[in-house]
């Protein structure tokens, strides 16, 4: 019987870390977590409570409203996947816009916030065969996992991918204001003094510019076999 493993995918936004997680995750029966779901539904929180916008951030609202929201995934039949809960209330379609997308950086750069989801990351992992992406997963959330993935690609390219996905959806945005927002992200992610974005020492670094989905699913699911 194959060993039960955790697998860390860290990178950069739009780089595909979910597609990739939710492959593998079916592929292998694991179970799937997108914490960057978890940070976009905070996010969401604080546009709702209008603690965030274009000009101002009342943190310390935020801080102080932490213990009251509750997050879980629940796994929706239909779609293949866990959708995303916000005190009981599914925020799946809510937490992918452009603009949680435009707050869920600064949001993320908040100490309490961090120190409050990697709590519950940990706890969802802790029996293994999971499959978990982000930005600090192979770093803080799991440093232990058996197998660590870092995927980048380049701005244009993932601005790109982002543009296409938010026009399917219906979304009205320009390419400039999503490759703004890409490198904007870039920055924040790779700056904050809590847990930024690095690639751990003992990572395979997969650059997808010009890689399929099937050609990286393939790829990163033998590196998976190797570890199992």
């Amino acid at each position: 019987m194959d060993k039960k493993i955790t697998i860390a995918i860290d990178g950069f936004s739009s780089t595909g870390k979910s597609t990739l997680a939710k492959q593998l995750a079916k592929e292998l029966g694991y179970v799937y977590v997108d914490t960057g779901a978890m940070y976009r539904a905070i996010a969401f929180f604080s546009m709702q409570h209008g603690y965030i916008n274009a000009d101002f951030f009342d943190k310390e609202s935020l801080i102080n409203s932490l213990p009251a929201i509750r997050l879980h995934f629940q796994f929706n039949a239909d779609l293949g996947f866990a959708e995303m809960y916000l005190n009981d209330e599914n925020v799946e379609k809510e937490i992918r816009t452009i603009e949680v997308s435009n707050f869920v950086s600064k949001v993320a750069e908040i100490p309490e916030v961090r120190t409050k989801l990697v709590e519950q990351q940990q706890e969802m992992g802790k029996n293994k065969a999971v499959v978990m992406d982000g930005r600090d997963i192979g770093t803080v959330v799991f440093p232990d996992a058996e197998l660590k993935i870092f995927m980048t690609a380049s701005a244009q390219t993932r601005a790109q991918r982002r543009f296409d996905e938010l026009i399917q959806k219906g979304d009205t945005v320009t390419f400039e204001e999503v490759f703004k927002n890409v490198e904007e992200r870039d920055y924040i992610d790779t700056h904050r003094s809590s847990s930024p974005l690095i690639k751990a020492d003992d990572a395979v670094e997969i650059d997808n510019s010009n890689l399929s989905r099937e050609e990286q699913f393939e790829l990163v699911l033998d590196l998976v076999r190797q570890k199992q």
